[in-house]
């Protein structure tokens, strides 16, 4: 059997395709562990999986980085590397080291946004794969901006070589012996290997281990439900885009009913309402098998769970990939696009109409959907691991 150690950050949305993947190969009899915050990976993998903790920086509550609310653009990407992934590896680094250690793995699955892991492997000389959790830095998002790319490598270069080996010069964001990427091609549109090859698996979408109880006694059949969220990192964003689309849901109560993720409470205290149901988690894979449209911040995982369930999206991208992960949404035709922060409830309400009243959309996210279930998912990212750990790696 294969040891197999999953390194990955503190972020819900960057762990739960992995746990996918871990529960797959132990289930074929492959001892699995994880490298990461135990408070976050506990709830997530399971009371029974390995834990071998790993320090973060003092990001504050929940072992995140609080980012000013009113960055964008270049200067989100800034704070993104500088007062998170940088900082954050730095502090995983000796967790892992730790846990290489002691569990003594065969392979790393390295999760993009830990980069740790990667450079912990490549010093003690274990082949490791990417877990891609989002496609945008490998279908051309620093296209046409060459000083950003070369600022990213050089924090890359000063990083290997305070936690790495400063011989080596890969980029550690993508392995040179495999990539998961949790996708498709019908999404994103050609793909180029940026390092070593890319193995596109589609989402590993599992049932969640633990879930928040939903009232589904609540939703009425006779109306299509949406369901709008801003995924688990944005709740310092959100107030005055979910009071839009709250304003452009209610104008539709006569045909529509909602959910709304609210974490933050930025809405206020909820009252009983017979067309809006405002609460601070859902069991989202189990709301959107009942689902007609989502609105969202275009987050990676809540846009291919979303297609994997044939449902269209109304996308307002805030940072990061999300930008990417919306165009890629709007040109698989799966979706429309919004602006943020410069969107009232009519623009809203008239996004959401054309993504439940023209067909196109939602057969497009069906395609998409398709494409997914095709890929297979956590069990074929487990035959490319497994695949990985019978090669002889240098």
């Amino acid at each position: 059997m294969t040891g197999y150690l999953f390194v990955v950050p503190p972020l819900v949305g960057h762990i739960n395709p992995a746990v996918g993947v871990a529960a797959e190969l132990a289930a074929r009899g492959h001892p699995t562990a994880w490298a990461g915050l135990p408070e976050l990976l506990g709830p997530l993998a399971g009371p029974e999986a390995v834990v071998f903790p790993c320090g973060v920086p003092e990001f504050g509550p929940g072992g995140t980085a609080q980012r000013p609310p009113e960055l964008r653009g270049p200067a989100a990407l800034k704070f993104l590397w500088e007062d998170f992934l940088i900082p954050l590896a730095e502090a995983m680094a000796p967790g892992v080291e730790a846990a290489v250690e002691q569990f003594r793995p065969d392979v790393l699955v390295v999760d993009q946004q830990a980069v740790a892991g990667a450079l912990v492997a490549e010093r003690f000389g274990l082949p490791w794969a990417t877990s891609a959790t989002t496609s945008a830095e490998f279908t051309g998002a620093l296209d046409g901006m060459p000083l950003v790319d070369a600022w990213i490598s050089d924090l890359l270069t000063d990083l290997r070589k305070r936690i790495g080996d400063p011989e080596r010069t890969g980029d550690p964001r993508f392995s040179p012996h495999l990539t998961l990427a949790f996708t498709t091609p019908e999404l994103t549109g050609p793909i180029a290997d940026p390092a070593g090859p890319i193995r596109c698996v589609g989402p590993a979408v599992a049932a969640r281990r633990t879930g928040p109880a939903f009232p589904w006694q609540w939703l009425d059949p006779d109306r299509a439900t949406v369901l709008v969220t801003l995924g688990t990192a944005n709740t310092d964003t959100g107030a005055a885009f979910l009071t839009a689309c709250r304003e452009a849901l209610r104008a539709r109560s006569g045909r529509l009913q909602a959910v709304i993720v609210d974490p933050g409470e930025v809405l206020g205290a909820p009252a009983p309402d017979p067309d809006i149901l405002v609460l601070p988690s859902v069991p989202q894979l189990e709301l959107l098998e009942r689902a007609a449209a989502v609105i969202c911040h275009a987050g990676h995982n809540t846009v291919c769970e979303a297609l994997w369930h044939g449902v269209p999206l109304v996308v307002a991208p805030i940072r990061d990939d999300q930008p990417v992960v919306a165009g890629q949404v709007v040109a698989a035709g799966a979706g429309v696009r919004v602006r943020f922060g410069r969107t009232s409830a009519v623009r809203l309400g008239q996004a959401l109409d054309a993504v439940l009243d023209d067909p196109a959309h939602r057969a497009a996210a069906r395609r998409v959907g398709a494409s997914f279930r095709a890929a297979g998912g956590a069990a074929r990212a487990a035959d490319h691991l497994e695949a990985l750990s019978d090669r002889r790696v240098p």
